[in-house]
């Protein structure tokens, strides 16, 4: 292993995560902080509520591509030489977790982001991107039926993990799909509080072709 390579390439990856997306869009094209409105979160789901779609879509765009750019770090440590092909899962894990605390706690932001749930997906979309594509077709369909963009990530993430568990999508290292169950496990776990609103009758929805 190089370590020099490898530890470079895991501060990117946690470097790239820090992008704090929603809150320079709201900054610069809106004179806002976007944390101090809405939910408080600095990320694309917030951007919806508070700034509108082409924002929140530019913000989504944005914090899935860091995810997925992250990810593919540990490709680049392989073509380096810098770790072997068996590991190369293992630092694919760690730089899209790197990149998704980044996103939460951004070194550019006072440490103060957002829940990370599109990063999230670009880091899985760079590992799974079959499962992912199913799961942002759940994703789509939960929002189109309930416009709740909590409920549809949460359903998003336990397909994930579901999924993984037939033939079509099991991966052949059980370590992702221990993840998958993890990841599911702590997407319910961020969104508590929007569970809390999903019962009480209190969450936002997102405006679809002009319905609220």
């Amino acid at each position: 292993m190089n370590l020099p390579v490898v530890l470079g390439l895991l501060v990117l990856a946690y470097l790239l995560g820090s992008i704090p997306t929603a809150l320079w869009v709201g900054q610069r094209f809106f004179g806002l902080d976007i944390r101090e409105h809405g939910s408080g979160n600095a990320g694309a789901t917030n951007t919806f509520r508070v700034l509108g779609k082409k924002p929140g879509s530019l913000v989504m765009a944005v914090d899935v591509l860091k995810g997925w750019a992250a990810t593919s770090l540990a490709q680049v440590m392989l073509n380096q030489g810098a770790i072997r092909e068996d590991q190369l899962l293992y630092f694919q894990l760690a730089c899209g977790i790197l990149a998704v605390l980044g996103h939460i706690y951004p070194i550019f932001a006072g440490f103060r982001g957002g829940k990370g749930v599109a990063t999230v997906l670009g880091m899985m979309l760079a590992i799974a991107p079959l499962t992912v594509g199913v799961c942002l077709l759940v994703f789509l369909a939960m929002l189109f039926i309930w416009r709740y963009v909590s409920l549809s990530s949460m359903t998003a993430g336990l397909a994930f993990a579901l999924l993984q568990l037939l033939p079509p999508f099991r991966p052949d290292n059980s370590l992702l799909l221990i993840f998958g169950f993890v990841l599911a496990g702590l997407l319910i776990y961020t969104h508590r509080a929007n569970i809390q609103r999903l019962l009480a009758g209190t969450e936002s929805r997102v405006p679809l072709f002009g319905r609220r």
